[in-house]
Formats: C-alpha cells, structure tokens, sequence
C-alpha cells in the first residue's frame, strides 16, 4: 500500500515508519527538515515541506492510498494553547477528502473525548490540573482534532496512546473502547505495529481504541 505519514521525525512516527516498510508498505514523509529522517529505504521518499502549506500537502498525497497522522508539538511542549495538531489535521483531511484518499488512522491521546473516564479520579482532579498543565494543552487540542476526524467522510480510526516509552517491543497491545484492562504506558514499536496494522484491518474502523501494553 502506498501511504503517507505526517510526524515522521518524532518517537512515534519514526517507529511507524520502520514498520510500515517492514510490512512491505511504500512511504512517503512529509518533514520540515529531511535530515531528520534517519532511516533509508528503496521505498521510502522523503519529502521536504510543512504540513500547514496546502500546496505541499496536497501534491504529497497524489497518487496515495492511506494516510498516518502521528503529529505533535515535540514533547511535553511549554503548556502554552495550540491548535498546531488540529489544524494540521483538518488541512491533512481536506486534502484527503479532495483527492479521494480515504483511510486515515491518526494518534491521539488518553483523557480525550470519552476516555478522560477512563483516568483515574485523582489524575482527572488534581494530577492534571496542578501538576500536568502541559498534558492540558495537548489533551485540548486533541478534543478539537478528534470531533473533526469523526464527521468527516473518511474511513478514519482514532488511537488514542497512553504514555509513550522508547523500550523494546512486547508483542502484546491491549485495544480498549471502554477502558477495560486498560494500564498507563506502551512502547513505541508497540504503538506503531497497531497502527500500521489499522491499514488492513477494520475491526477498529470509525472508533477510537486506547491502546497500552
């Protein structure tokens, strides 16, 4: 399958990259800077751009199948309000819509839409709001992103991610849509084998699992 994946250069995104052509996939990234993208392969093209500019976005989605969006705002951020993921995102899917490039699996977060639930009491009271001002800003931005994907025309899936570690794959991915069994982190080669496995499979196809090991 010929995919792009918007966030290549970061600890997700470079792990979807690795597995998407482990799986026999053909990659496209779209970066601000190709030095940033460390892995070569015979079926990877490394494209250099922004993902705001709807010129670029638009002739990197030609000629493409599906679409993984795994953007963020570099780490923990500095707390401040962005809209950087959402408006990415709606330009991303106006794009898709347009060009009639239909599967879009995008990342999100846990406290998200119905899964701020599945936080424990403490996390969602206090944890949060006194000590986890960063995460709010994240988490906001991801509740204007995540409405948008779900009314759109695409055949999307949302997963939303625990806290990410860079540590070696387990090979279990626990996917819930109620919380059940759900822990609090999951590797990154973890995270990016569901979600390239999203592409060929419907079971989760207009939902939004939360995923952990």
């Amino acid at each position: 399958m010929k995919i792009v994946v918007f966030g290549a250069t970061g600890i997700v995104g470079k792990a979807v990259v690795r597995e998407a052509l482990e799986k026999g996939h053909e990659v496209t990234v779209l970066t601000r800077d190709a030095g940033k993208v460390a892995t070569r392969h015979e079926r990877l093209h490394v494209v250099e751009g922004h993902v705001t500019d709807r010129n670029t976005v638009h002739n990197v989605l030609d000629g493409q199948e599906a679409v993984i969006q795994t953007l963020g705002i570099g780490g923990k951020g500095d707390g401040r309000p962005t809209t950087f993921v959402s408006e990415a995102n709606k330009s991303i899917m106006e794009e898709m819509e347009r060009m009639n490039v239909r599967r879009l699996v995008a990342i999100s977060v846990i406290g998200a839409g119905d899964s701020l639930a599945f936080l424990p009491w403490i996390y969602r009271k206090l944890v949060l709001p006194l000590f986890m001002k960063w995460f709010q800003a994240i988490m906001d931005d991801k509740n204007r992103m995540e409405p948008m994907i779900k009314k759109s025309s695409l055949d999307w899936t949302i997963v939303r991610c625990t806290t990410v570690k860079e540590r070696p794959a387990t090979g279990k991915v626990n996917a819930t849509v109620d919380g059940k069994g759900l822990k609090f982190s999951i590797s990154a080669a973890d995270m990016a084998t569901f979600i390239v496995n999203q592409l060929t499979d419907n079971r989760f196809l207009k939902q939004a699992p939360t995923i952990s090991n």
